[in-house]
């Protein structure tokens, strides 16, 4: 029973599949393959839109060089103080952008608000060489508590941000499983709602790692090519990235992926709501489930073998603190969850 990541499982079989059939034969090398053109086509019909897409191995990769096309090293990016790019990117968006500031934020579940960021905006004086200059607004979705920004909310922060004309950059790496949630189109969450550019997860999701930096503002992208090579994320291979996107857009699949994933954490966390040895954090809307786990079930999680994270409690509601003994426990689903995994994580906190 881990429950510890989406990242500990293995890839899709038809990932794989395509992998093993972008295996063969002899093609043009730096992303000139057919499987990259095709997926370049395949995003542009996905999103309704024109789009530049750059191709990257890695997540940090993707959020890094995404937000050094859109800031000056004396910029700043607005952020959630528990994001991705705060803490788990050892620097790599302020060194890729050669210095701008990361300006991290509080709000509930992870979740930025207009008023937070109007509020950080009213500290940063516009056009005072003394400080950074407020360039970007980076959100992520779903958040790294497992909450959603409906089109509504990202619109919203988008108008915050437009008196000092702030990019809006969203970092995807569980985009499918947000999306799954909202049952929206996948332009109706990004430009649509004034996304600029979008980190697109595929390693979260199935692939083996690829990830994709998506430009819906394709003048933003102009300088992309030069930053990713220099990055060391221009892979020679270029078609094993394209084949994991083939691998996993293809009838859907990326989706049909993201509903196994957050039906097991419905499961789990319709399971806690019911019961009474433990409490959620907030509502489960994606594929990870936050409980706060008194003692007893501390213990009964332990006795079974059951492997998750103790959280950080900054997110939670002030209204409703951890209790005397008391931890924020993070259990994840993937793609490979099993079904009986989760019913004897259940019973296991039940008692």
């Amino acid at each position: 029973m881990e429950f510890f990541s989406d990242n500990t499982v293995g890839a899709s079989p038809r990932v794989m599949a395509a992998l093993a059939a972008a295996n063969a034969g002899s093609l043009p090398s730096y992303g000139a393959d057919d499987w990259t053109r095709r997926v370049e086509e395949r995003f542009a019909a996905l999103f309704e839109h024109e789009v530049s897409v750059f191709l990257v191995l890695t997540g940090t990769a993707a959020n890094a060089l995404a937000l050094a096309s859109l800031v000056r090293p004396w910029g700043a990016v607005l952020t959630h103080e528990e994001a991705h790019v705060v803490e788990d990117e050892c620097g790599a968006p302020e060194f890729f952008t050669a210095g701008a500031k990361l300006v991290d934020l509080p709000g509930v579940g992870a979740k930025l608000t207009p008023e937070a960021v109007t509020r950080a905006l009213s500290h940063l004086r516009a056009g005072d060489f003394h400080q950074v200059q407020a360039q970007a607004l980076t959100i992520t979705q779903a958040t790294e508590c497992g909450t959603v920004y409906t089109p509504d909310e990202v619109r919203a922060l988008k108008a915050a941000a437009a008196p000092r004309d702030l990019a809006l950059h969203m970092d995807g790496s569980r985009f499918a499983n947000a999306l799954v949630t909202l049952g929206c189109t996948p332009a109706e969450i990004t430009w649509k709602a004034s996304v600029d550019v979008l980190s697109f997860g595929g390693t979260k999701n199935g692939a083996l790692a690829a990830e994709a930096v998506i430009f819906f503002d394709t003048a933003r992208a102009e300088e992309m090519k030069w930053r990713r090579k220099r990055a060391g994320q221009t892979l020679s291979k270029g078609r094993f990235l394209g084949a994991q996107f083939e691998g996993l857009l293809a009838d859907d699949h990326w989706l049909e992926l993201a509903r196994h994933a957050n039906a097991q954490a419905k499961r789990l966390a319709d399971a806690v709501a019911q019961g009474n040895q433990a409490r959620l954090a907030w509502p489960c809307q994606a594929n990870e489930v936050f409980i706060v786990l008194p003692p007893a079930a501390q213990a009964r999680l332990k006795a079974a073998g059951a492997g998750y994270y103790e959280w950080s409690a900054r997110s939670l509601p002030p209204e409703a603190p951890l209790r005397q003994g008391e931890i924020l426990g993070r259990f994840v689903m993937s793609f490979a969850t099993e079904p009986a995994h989760v019913e004897r994580l259940i019973t296991a906190i039940a008692g």
